[in-house]
């Protein structure tokens, strides 16, 4: 037997084919499970980027809600642009309505005048016509009948009235004494002309009411040929400021005015510019 045979040898004893399988099989797990890990924090690496890849859909979200609200401020701008439009048209409205019913009433105060003045035309033809005639009834009456002589009596004809103009003069006389009032027209108080009016209205004679139409009523006669009931007038015939009535003696009887009343007076104190004869 070899001394060497007991001798632990120093040379490493050969793997055998199963050990090396077991570790090779131990190594690919180990490799395995490192490339799963290392799969595994690629992905966890990854997850970031993952989120940043989401950043884009959030902007599209906002970008949406962003045109909502332009168009929501659009709408609102166009509604309000749409009231102002209906305010204007509606102050346009209201101006062209006033002015339409102001030419209205225009219109109708121009027709309301005409009218006024038409009727005022359609009078004052009626009154020239009465005037006319009853100048032509007074003009037949007054005239002299059969033979006659129509001469005038002058101025200083001392005679008493008798008949009509009798009583036109006593019925003046009976109203001495009483006021002068502007536009009264008796039994206590009168006006120049409502009392000449009302002494010839005695006889059946209707006077005009004012003196402007009395001194055109009648028969014009001159200052150097009047007779008693004569009725005089101061101012132009047509346009007189006042009247009286002549009652012989240079004297007139008349509603002088508020200081005097009905009074007599002279006629050379006051002269008169005409005179008309109605009896």
């Amino acid at each position: 037997m070899s001394h060497t045979a007991h001798i632990p040898s120093h040379r490493k004893p050969r793997r055998s084919a199963s050990k090396m399988a077991l570790r090779a099989g131990v190594a690919g797990g180990v490799l395995s499970t490192l490339a799963v890990a290392a799969a595994a924090g690629t992905a966890n690496a990854a997850e970031p980027v993952t989120e940043t890849i989401e950043l884009p859909t959030l902007t599209a979200d906002l970008s949406a809600q962003i045109a909502q609200s332009a168009d929501a401020t659009a709408q609102t701008a166009d509604s309000y642009e749409a009231r102002a439009q209906q305010d204007a048209a509606a102050v346009k409205a209201a101006k062209q309505a006033a002015k339409d019913q102001a030419e209205a009433e225009k219109k109708a105060e121009a027709r309301k005048k005409a009218e006024a003045k038409a009727k005022a035309e359609r009078k004052a033809a009626q009154e020239r016509a009465a005037r006319d005639s009853e100048r032509t009834q007074l003009s037949t009456s007054s005239a002299p009948s059969g033979g006659g002589s129509s001469a005038s009596t002058p101025s200083s004809n001392n005679s008493a009235p008798s008949g009509s103009v009798g009583t036109v003069i006593s019925f003046l006389k009976a109203q001495l004494g009483d006021a002068y009032v502007m536009g009264a027209s008796g039994p206590n108080a009168w006006d120049c002309s409502s009392l000449v009016q009302a002494a010839f209205k005695q006889v059946g004679v209707d006077l005009p009411r004012v003196s402007q139409a009395q001194s055109t009523s009648g028969t014009p006669v001159s200052l150097s040929n009047l007779q008693v009931g004569d009725i005089l007038y101061w101012g132009s015939a047509g346009s007189a400021y006042h009247v009286g009535v002549y009652i012989g003696d240079g004297q007139y009887l008349d509603a002088a005015n508020p200081g005097k009343g009905v009074v007599i007076q002279d006629l050379s104190g006051y002269p008169a510019s005409g005179a008309v004869r109605v009896l």
